[in-house]
């Protein structure tokens, strides 16, 4: 383009984002994993794999809504003291914490201190409860079929319709920070999706297709 003066004006078009980082042991990894030895593991190890335990799941749950407005690394540098502070995601333990509990844990330096967030775990805790079916059977039923692998990071959505249907059936049956964005995160880190970009050693179909869970 010009300016007024009829200058030629070169505008540098973005790099795009890596989607890929090798890392020290030779492997690619998703770049999103970084250098990070904690996030390395959780890449190599979690993300992506089918999780259907329902203690687990409710951990999950309960993580990705304190994730909300952070980075997931700020999370899993605080996931034991999540675990010492919420009775290891017991549902029923948790279900049964009441206002001194939150009180408690508001002053607890070592989690996140939301009291919105602290209140929301109790109260999943409790609509878990009140579920008339495993909670992986609520969850699971919104996994899509495998579908092409993303070939970049660009590639990987914020949000489905799968998302969002379990984000709306969530939020009737009372549960809360639970939406679309929050579970499409859920699904990606419990292997409901498996989002490992092309070109990563996690990435195990040499046709660029998703691996069934």
């Amino acid at each position: 383009m010009s300016d007024a003066a009829g200058t030629t004006i070169v505008t540098a078009t973005p790099p795009a984002r890596a989607s890929l980082i090798v890392g020290d042991d030779g492997r690619a990894r998703c770049a999103w994993s970084g250098n990070d030895d904690e996030y390395r593991r959780y890449h190599d190890d979690e993300w992506g794999r089918a999780l259907r335990d329902d203690r687990r799941l409710f951990e999950k749950i309960s993580l990705e809504g304190f994730q909300a407005g952070l980075s997931w690394i700020t999370i899993l540098r605080r996931r034991e003291a999540f675990r010492s502070a919420f009775d290891g995601f017991d549902v029923a333990r948790v279900a049964a914490f009441t206002t001194a509990d939150v009180d408690r844990l508001v002053l607890d330096a070592s989690i996140i201190r939301h009291r919105g967030k602290i209140e929301a775990v109790i109260s999943n805790a409790r609509a878990t409860l009140a579920l008339d079916r495993p909670l992986s059977e609520v969850l699971w039923q919104f996994a899509p079929p495998p579908g092409p692998r993303p070939k970049t990071l660009g590639d990987v959505p914020a949000t489905t319709e799968e998302s969002a249907a379990m984000s709306k059936t969530l939020r009737k049956l009372g549960f809360r920070f639970v939406g679309p964005t929050t579970m499409y995160a859920l699904m990606q880190s419990t292997g409901m999706v498996d989002d490992h970009v092309v070109g990563c050693f996690r990435a195990e179909n040499a046709d660029g297709t998703a691996s069934p869970s």
